[in-house]
């Protein structure tokens, strides 16, 4: 039985380039500088780089590379494929420097791989959850601390360092997630949140926290629990509880405090969307590891970062 890293396109350059341009250009080639596709041709001189071709409209030269996470990286595109494949493939993570270890690239670029795939995972898709009356769990959790944040003080003048506070919304029609960072959980930015992401005969099920209640009301039908009295499912409906994204959870809080162990707030973002990536693609729904990674490439156009722009906190 051979292994799934056994393929060729995670160890051949040129089947590589095969492989992305494959899943990049299904109808062939598109130039990324003027858009044309009819009078494009592949460079196959002595001394031309892998992957290139030539636009007869605009005149320029081009591979799969440009506008894509790809772009300007000097890393071999075989073992971008194999990146992709280990970090889909990991149920709760794969730390940078596991990366760099396995790879063999230096930590820095091994980081910033993982934030341009982590980039790649980000869907663009605000297709309202709940659509036809379906069912919506929404909660929250914290991870981490602000460090930008100034401490705040309790009731008895102690001081407590700001936790960085997540909102999820998990649609179980479809099965998928979708979290986002929040500044503060108040009534007001948590309807818009909801209203944004929810459509308007959605069934919402929540805790008992008081910033659910107001905007709870914009929907069909809003039914909660209450953990505080020991309530995780309700009697008499079993349909009623949100154990589905406490389950959510597990996965992101085992994966942030064992693989990453420490994230910056500004990077937040990026690894909740690598979570949502990998539960909504998981394979309850139908996918695998092979289609996971499939699935990345198809979100790599447009979404090329820089190590300036990412910054250089981890």
């Amino acid at each position: 039985m051979s292994s799934a890293l056994s393929a060729s396109h995670f160890h051949n350059e040129e089947a590589a380039y095969a492989y992305v341009e494959a899943r990049i250009w299904p109808n062939g080639p598109v130039c990324p500088h003027c858009g044309g596709y009819d009078r494009i041709s592949k460079m196959n001189g002595k001394s031309t780089r892998i992957g290139a071709h030539k636009c007869y409209q605009c005149r320029k030269p081009f591979t799969v590379k440009i506008g894509t996470i790809f772009e300007a990286s000097h890393v071999p595109m075989r073992l971008w494929l194999q990146a992709i494949y280990l970090i889909s493939a990991s149920k709760k993570g794969f730390s940078s420097n596991q990366l760099h270890r396995t790879l063999g690239v230096t930590l820095k670029t091994a980081w910033f791989m993982s934030h341009r795939i982590r980039e790649a995972m980000r869907s663009g898709d605000m297709t309202p959850f709940g659509g036809n009356g379906g069912m919506v769990e929404v909660d929250e959790t914290y991870i981490g601390i602000d460090k930008a944040a100034a401490p705040i003080k309790d009731r008895r003048g102690l001081s407590r360092p700001v936790r960085n506070t997540v909102l999820t919304l998990l649609d179980r029609e479809t099965g998928r997630t979708r979290s986002m960072v929040a500044d503060k959980l108040t009534i007001s930015t948590v309807t818009e949140i909801l209203n944004l992401n929810m459509a308007k005969e959605a069934r919402l099920m929540t805790d008992k926290a008081m910033f659910y209640r107001t905007p709870g009301k914009a929907f069909s039908e809003h039914n909660t629990v209450d953990h505080g009295a020991d309530e995780y499912v309700r009697k008499g409906d079993s349909t009623i509880h949100t154990n589905t994204i406490e389950g959510f959870f597990s996965i992101f809080k085992r994966g942030m405090r064992g693989i990453y162990q420490h994230c910056a707030k500004p990077h937040l973002h990026r690894y909740l969307a690598e979570y949502d990536f990998r539960y909504s693609n998981r394979v309850a729904l139908g996918y695998n590891d092979a289609d996971r990674a499939d699935n990345i490439l198809a979100g790599v156009v447009g979404k090329r970062l820089t190590y300036q722009t990412v910054g250089a906190k981890a």
